[in-house]
């Protein structure tokens, strides 16, 4: 495995610098926990539970940050694993927590009324083409096993609005291949089901190979963090498991939902007591869904598995991502009663990006016809 120093110079250009680094200091996390994520028109947030996660991916976790004048200014995480089966198994990248500072952000609304001049010294352009060539070279951020000209690829979850966004990574070589959409399951009593259960120890390596065999055709498939947390469920029909969630759980602060029925989340639910079990602004605490196997022509008891997981951990509402046009998402919406929420939440399809490294056309083609795998633990 080859080693990186905990934090080094990749580009010093004029008074800007690109510094990978191998954890996130106070400056890096200062930055993250202040980041709102989404767009102007669509749902704004910031996560709040960035250390916890980080920690969770361990040594295979990389910083790319942008520095002037040794304060920093932006800052991205790369995260690597092997990703996909068969045809699609390949070292991968996922670039999650892309945070600016204020003085970088793109709203010229807003700099207008602050009257803050976007920061563009004459060589920032160059800078900018230059730092965005290392999503071409992932063996500079110095993960485990990455070397260069081998074969790899980088991807990312981008809101549909985003436009900031999805500018930089096309900008970066970054491809659209699928999209996905939020399903948010929800019970105001939900009821524990004697079927349901925490996976025993010694039923993890079936439960793996249940989920890799689940999974097979998709793309970006990890079981890296499937059972993160140790709060992965089973439900059995006899000593048979038929289905399985990884249930975990998040919060955000929600400052923003776009829509009629966004303005009734955020303004009316809070004070209809029953609705106010799923949803309050604020900060929102829901459990995240990842990992779900459910056996085939079993999809209907997957409804009584999340609402069991909902049961004992105390939650009336759970996120989970599915591409849209893939099986999971056609029978987990037709199979059974989701509730209230998803009926009001009524999510914009969010944009799954590759950048390919080496791969040939033929290659880089499967990507489009296979559905992705969206993890819940990347995603939130």
């Amino acid at each position: 495995m080859k080693e990186i120093m905990t934090e080094k110079t990749i580009f010093d250009f004029h008074g800007l610098e690109i510094r990978v680094s191998d954890r996130a200091d106070e400056g890096i996390l200062k930055i993250l926990n202040r980041a709102v994520q989404g767009s102007e028109g669509g749902m704004r947030f910031t996560f709040q539970n960035i250390s916890e996660r980080i920690a969770a991916y361990r040594d295979r976790i990389r910083f790319i940050s942008l520095y002037k004048k040794n304060k920093i200014m932006a800052t991205a995480g790369a995260c690597y694993r092997i990703s996909g089966q068969g045809d699609l198994r390949y070292p991968s990248t996922f670039v999650k927590y892309l945070a600016f500072h204020s003085l970088l952000q793109s709203d010229t609304r807003k700099r207008r009324r602050k009257q803050v001049r976007e920061i563009r010294p004459e060589p920032y352009d160059s800078f900018k083409t230059r730092t965005l060539e290392i999503f071409g070279k992932p063996h500079l951020l110095g993960l485990p096993d990455v070397f260069e000209k081998d074969r790899h690829i980088l991807y990312a979850f981008l809101e549909n609005v985003n436009e900031r966004a999805k500018d930089l990574v096309h900008k970066a070589g970054f491809e659209y291949i699928r999209s996905f959409l939020t399903v948010a399951f929800s019970r105001f009593n939900p009821v524990a089901d004697t079927r349901v259960s925490l996976i025993r120890e010694d039923e993890i390596q079936e439960m793996r190979e249940l989920l890799s065999n689940y999974y097979r055709d998709y793309s970006l498939f990890t079981a890296d963090y499937a059972f993160y947390g140790n709060r992965y469920y089973v439900l059995k029909d006899g000593d048979e498991i038929v289905a399985g969630v990884n249930a975990f759980p998040a919060s955000n602060e929600i400052y923003n939902i776009p829509g009629i029925w966004g303005w009734v989340m955020m303004k009316v639910l809070p004070f209809i007591p029953l609705f106010r079990r799923l949803f309050k602004p604020g900060i929102f605490h829901f459990l995240v869904f990842d990992a779900i196997y459910c056996k085939k022509g079993k999809e209907a008891l997957l409804y009584k598995l999340l609402e069991s997981v909902c049961a004992s951990e105390g939650f009336h509402t759970g996120l989970m991502w599915l591409d849209d046009r893939s099986e999971m998402y056609d029978k987990i919406r037709t199979s059974g009663r989701l509730g209230a929420l998803n009926r009001m939440l009524n999510a914009k399809p969010g944009l799954v990006y590759i950048k390919f490294v080496n791969l040939t056309r033929e290659e880089q083609e499967k990507f489009y016809d296979a559905p992705a795998y969206v993890s819940g633990f990347d995603f939130s």
